[in-house]
């Protein structure tokens, strides 16, 4: 995989939307944490454009990553937030120029459609990471570890700390691979696709919201189903939040029906990875190759 360059103070970074419309107001907050980093920041010429629940037409917000992407003083982008959009796009972006002068591509959920297609298409990492809509709610510490991350400061994820009933759920074990993933949702409607996730003896990160349990089931079925499951290295479960159930209940956790799809494999598996749809999501690098290392306690290290 190919590392963009690591930010540096005095550097261009972009903020697009691919998905849901933002206001002035909402991103303001955000432009100044990106500044005082000692960033440039260069809002997309259509970022505050309104089409129904979209920042813009398709066209709109295609032309705004496309200008970002082909842009060589722009050395990151930062996606202004998820919601649903961004693969009404994906297929319209010509990623030559990126190919050749990659760039640090920063955001999830919705965005775990950018992630994946860049993976199949241009061997680039890519970061996992809160977008511009949630960057003044995180902590201090994860806002610095967000910074750490895009400045080239290597990261390292240690944890003792955990819900009992997540904990016992872990699978022991160490384990390496490339590290890819993200929203469980978006994975499986990439199913079959040109963005479709290659999982094949990497470690998966997986992490939801608002699903009804059922829904949980359905898609880990899929992913076993499609050979998603059998051939990692391990599995890093991060948030799965605002689970919904049905008046009949589903009768497990969303955690519990994964363990449950996985529980035929050998790799090690760690529940509650502090990295999703929560308020302190923690950065992880897509594409690079990570060790994970569960014993009573978690680690994850990025390689250098």
């Amino acid at each position: 995989m190919t590392r963009p360059p690591f930010l540096q103070a005095g550097d261009t970074v972009a903020i697009v939307a691919t998905a849901r419309k933002v206001s002035k107001a909402e991103m303001r907050p955000a432009i100044s944490i990106l500044e005082s980093w000692g960033l440039k920041v260069q809002a997309g010429k259509n970022l505050y454009k309104d089409d129904r629940q979209f920042a813009g037409t398709d066209e709109d917000r295609a032309g705004d990553l496309q200008r970002a992407l082909n842009n060589k003083n722009v050395r990151a982008v930062f996606f202004a937030r998820g919601g649903y959009g961004s693969v009404r796009i994906i297929d319209s972006i010509d990623w030559k120029k990126f190919n050749k002068d990659p760039k640090w591509l920063i955001g999830f959920s919705d965005i775990t459609v950018i992630h994946n297609h860049v993976h199949r298409h241009s061997s680039v990492e890519t970061l996992h990471a809160p977008m511009c809509l949630n960057l003044p709610k995180l902590s201090a510490q994860c806002l610095q570890v967000l910074k750490d991350a895009l400045f080239g400061q290597r990261l390292r994820y240690s944890s003792s700390k955990q819900q009992p009933a997540l904990e016992k759920l872990n699978r022991k074990g160490k384990s390496s691979g490339v590290l890819t993933g993200g929203n469980l949702s978006i994975l499986y409607s990439l199913m079959g696709s040109a963005s479709d996730a290659d999982t094949n003896g990497k470690i998966l990160f997986l992490e939801d919201l608002d699903e009804y349990l059922y829904h949980i089931d359905r898609m880990m079925m899929n992913l076993k189903r499609n050979g998603k499951l059998a051939g990692l290295k391990g599995l890093i479960v991060g948030g799965m939040t605002e689970m919904k159930d049905n008046p009949t209940p589903f009768g497990r956790t969303a955690e519990e029906i994964i363990a449950e799809a996985v529980a035929e494999y050998d790799y090690p598996v760690v529940y509650g990875f502090p990295a999703g749809h929560i308020p302190n999501n923690y950065p992880l690098i897509f594409g690079r190759e990570v060790t994970l290392n569960v014993t009573e306690k978690m680690e994850l290290t990025f390689q250098a």
